[in-house]
């Protein structure tokens, strides 16, 4: 049995997330029909996060293994010549069989885009959240270092769907870094986050929090008091997930086979 680790990129606009469905066209389905079309094997994709419906990547990372004899620069070629050009491997390598794209991971960094200028470009409407309102920017950038460190982060996720399953699961969550920055042209203000993981909307419901602070519906102080709460009425909106996009996804580097040429194809 051989593994392989894909790192893929993609715009989530004509699909409804990253996990397949019945019926319906996602990011993962895609992956697997061709993955198996190629190795005529029932091969199974596993993620380092599931995105939703709209939102975007551009290092989401799979793995998978297979009995294939293709090599990873195979595999790509392969993979990138079949599927939709809204999805692209942007990186194929071989691992040891220790590597998962999910457990294997140790951080993500997401990016979330305001347009803030009077006219959206139609070539950046898919990647953005248009508004061009006045907003507090000094107050989100306090907001926004507050989310820092290990927190309750049930005031900033959906419900599972279960009520059951909303009690029994954790809402800790860990944060190393945030920012808030204008873009080089001045007409975007971007939000990276860099956590460990994240829960289901986390990041858009951080971002709408952050505009209700932008337009002074809440401070930054209230962030702190929102963790308290465990109430994720109080805080802001969820915000639209096109300007959401995956940035790349961190794993320990003990995964990589220990012979540097077993990609026979470079």
């Amino acid at each position: 049995m051989r593994y392989f680790k894909l790192t893929i990129a993609y715009d989530g606009t004509d699909f409804h997330g990253w996990q397949m469905q019945l019926n319906k066209p996602t990011i993962q389905g895609e992956i697997v029909n061709v993955l198996r079309r190629i190795t005529q094997e029932n091969v199974q994709l596993h993620a380092a996060g599931r995105t939703d419906a709209g939102v975007h990547a551009l290092g989401q990372v799979g793995s998978f293994r297979t009995q294939s004899a293709l090599s990873a620069g195979e595999f790509q070629r392969a993979l990138n010549a079949l599927l939709p050009p809204t999805i692209r491997i942007a990186a194929a390598e071989e691992v040891g069989p220790d590597f998962n794209a999910r457990w294997s991971a140790r951080g993500k960094i997401y990016r979330y885009c305001l347009y803030r200028g009077k006219v959206v470009p139609p070539t950046l409407w898919r990647y953005v959240l248009h508004y061009p309102f006045p907003l507090d920017e000094e107050a989100m950038r306090d907001g926004a270092a507050r989310f820092v460190g290990v927190h309750d982060f049930a005031s900033f996720a959906a419900s599972t769907g279960s009520e059951e399953d909303d009690k029994e699961r954790s809402t800790e969550r860990e944060i190393f870094s945030t920012e808030l920055v204008r873009s080089p042209d001045g007409e975007e203000l971007i939000f990276n986050v860099r956590g460990r993981s994240f829960l289901r909307y986390m990041v858009r419901k951080m971002v709408g929090t952050l505009l209700d602070v932008g337009r002074g519906k809440l401070t930054p102080a209230d962030i702190d008091r929102l963790y308290e709460l465990k109430d994720r009425s109080k805080s802001g909106p969820t915000v639209p997930p096109q300007g959401l996009c995956m940035v790349s996804v961190e794993h320990e580097e003990t995964f990589r086979v220990s012979n540097p040429l077993s990609d026979r194809s470079s």
